[in-house]
This record gives C-alpha cells, structure tokens and sequence, in this order.
C-alpha cells in the first residue's frame, strides 16, 4: 500500500495537480490539508473516475480535511474524542478526519498553526496536540498512522536556519515536546530515516523554494506494526517547484510512504 498525505492548500485550485499526482506515483490512499472547501464543494467526478472514494470534512474557505482511497474507505469519523474548539462561537474546526482503509486507520490531520508564541492561538495548539495523542493512545494497538500537515519543525535540522525563527512558532520548546510525546507514546516517524535533510514546506516569499529555504513540518507517524511494514518513502519535490509542472503550486510537498 502506498500512503501520501499533501496539504494542498486548496484542492478546488489544485485538483487537476491532485489527480495528475495520485496517477504519477500510483498512490492507494491520499491524506489531504487545508481543503479549503465543504464536503459539497469538492470536485470528486475525476477522482471517482480513477476509482477512488472521498471523505471530507470542511465548513468554510478555511482550514478542511480529506482522505482519498481506492482501498476501501470504511468507519469514517471527523474529529477525534475531546478534541478542543476554536473561534466564537466555540466550534471543533475540520482538522481531523479518520478512516479505515485498505485496514490501515488513517487520520488526516491539520494542527492548528499557532500564529504567534503565547497567542491565544497558540495556547489552543498545544491544547489540540495534547488532547490528541490522549486520544491516539487508544489506537497504537493497531494498524493505524496519524499523518499531515503539524505545523512544527521537532529538530533544529528541519528548518533552513533557526536563528531566523528565533522568536516563532513551530520550533519552540513546548510545541517541541507535544510532537515529541507521540513518538514517547509509541508511534514512529515513517519517513524521516528514508528522507534525510529534506524539507517538505517552503513559504512563496522571496522565492524561498528556489533558495531551499524551507522546513519539514508534514509527517506521517505509525504505530509500531505500520512501522514494521515500511519500505520506501520520498517527498515528491518536485510538486512544490513550479518550474517542473507550472501553474500555482501548493506551498508543501507530498510525503510518500510505501507498505508491504
């Protein structure tokens, strides 16, 4: 089984690179961020085409989460148990859809970005992780991966220059230590042994991806059985580099892991 997962940064803008991209690595099952869209709203006749199926969760032109899988798509549930809400009113944001395919547990997530340190935003990423790997603890038994867009950069090699976000989010040491309590727990990084000193997101400012200057904040932890039916993973680069397919990319890069 092949597993990717993307943040598209809106598919509706993106899904002819979405179709094109699961036919050129013959993908099986597809975790997408920041679908940008609601469930109704998604264009899916040329991925049904292709023989996959689609849920969905969104509710607005901000944040949304899908899986796409042509290995089944089955016991599919948005948002995990106590997930924290966000916003006035009080909601549980489209962050987080899970399903079973192909008897993997796949969950799309998108953590929430965290704007500024000590920003009430930020507050609530913490509280979003911590609560979330509560709820994970109940799945390492089984085949499953928690996968997407984390908005946190865990080692200091996973951005191009620390010094330059000295002062941000993404790399502090609390945001830092949530990531790191989902590997204590348990799960496994999938892809980083495979994929050395590879970034997987670069910012369109000031043609950051020309000058490499990105960080590795997409992921794909599984448990300890998933881990042991690892044998490939890359991060499709050149999805992110408008000079190979044109058009507008999205600002991140697919992460690809391949299962027995």
């Amino acid at each position: 089984m092949r597993i990717a997962t993307w943040n598209v940064n809106s598919v509706r803008s993106r899904i002819g690179r979405v179709e094109a991209f699961l036919a050129r690595h013959d993908i099986d099952v597809l975790a997408v961020q920041e679908t940008k869209a609601t469930p109704e709203q998604l264009p899916v006749m040329g991925l049904q085409a292709a023989g996959y199926e689609v849920a969905a969760a969104g509710t607005n032109q901000w944040n949304g989460v899908a899986v796409i899988s042509r290995v089944g798509l089955e016991d599919v549930q948005v948002g995990f148990p106590e997930q924290p809400t966000w916003g006035d009113p009080a909601v549980a944001e489209a962050r987080a859809i899970g399903a079973t395919c192909g008897g993997v547990r796949v969950w799309s997530l998108y953590v929430p970005n965290g704007r500024k340190v000590d920003d009430p935003h930020y507050h609530y990423k913490l509280d979003w992780l911590a609560r979330l790997e509560v709820a994970s603890q109940e799945w390492l038994g089984d085949d499953a991966v928690l996968v997407g867009d984390w908005n946190i950069a865990p080692r200091d090699e996973d951005v191009y220059d620390m010094a330059a976000f000295a002062k941000d989010t993404h790399v502090t040491p609390p945001e830092r230590a949530a990531f790191g309590a989902f590997l204590d727990a348990g799960w496994v990084d999938l892809a980083r042994e495979r994929t050395p000193d590879q970034f997987t997101y670069w910012d369109y400012y000031r043609q950051r991806f020309e000058r490499n200057r990105g960080m590795r904040i997409d992921f794909l932890l599984g448990t300890p059985s998933v881990a042991g039916r690892v044998t490939g993973a890359f991060v499709d680069r050149e999805e992110r580099d408008p000079a190979v397919f044109g058009g507008a990319p999205s600002d991140h890069a697919p992460v690809v892991v391949d299962l027995t």
